[in-house]
């Protein structure tokens, strides 16, 4: 009735137990386990994952944007997983949510995880709550976290951000 609609015609009979039902699979999203890691061959080495998108919720107007995230971390002692770079980043994703605490969350349990705080993740998201609504024009939002070694050498940070295709910074 709100929205100007009958919800007693035939289409949105099932809407609101459709409608609850997907917010339920969305913030009861289990990844798995996130923690897997492996003896590092080198205590040096940068690992760079890219082109890993996941699908949130904007806290503000309840739609959904989607973001493609990089990540970089220079191993220490211990390497993670390779699927597990994705079950982080899914992880902080699936609930409700701002695209820089998205990155901030993804950073946070990477360091925890694989004991460095060489940590850098890149978000480059697209976002209905303006594209769909407000403003209605489309435009990326990119949002960018760097740590230990990317925050303090401009040429490790400059590697990084080279390897995910963002160019000198």
């Amino acid at each position: 009735m709100a929205l100007g609609e009958d919800p007693t015609r035939p289409g949105l009979l099932d809407t609101p137990r459709r409608f609850a039902d997907a917010w339920r699979e969305f913030v009861e999203y289990d990844p798995g386990r996130c923690d897997v890691t492996f003896e590092a061959m080198r205590t040096d080495q940068l690992v760079v994952v890219t082109g890993l998108r996941v699908w949130s919720l904007c806290e503000h107007h309840l739609m959904p944007f989607h973001a493609d995230v990089s990540i970089g971390v220079i191993a220490k002692d211990r390497v993670l997983g390779l699927s597990k770079y994705a079950r982080i980043a899914h992880w902080h994703a699936h609930r409700l949510q701002m695209q820089e605490r998205l990155v901030h969350g993804i950073a946070d349990e990477l360091e925890r995880v694989t004991g460095t705080g060489d940590v850098a993740v890149i978000a480059r998201g697209r976002h209905l709550c303006m594209e769909a609504r407000g403003i209605r024009t489309s435009g990326a939002m990119v949002t960018a976290v760097m740590r230990g070694v990317f925050r303090e050498r401009a040429e490790a940070r400059a590697e990084f951000l080279s390897l995910v295709g963002h160019g000198q910074s």
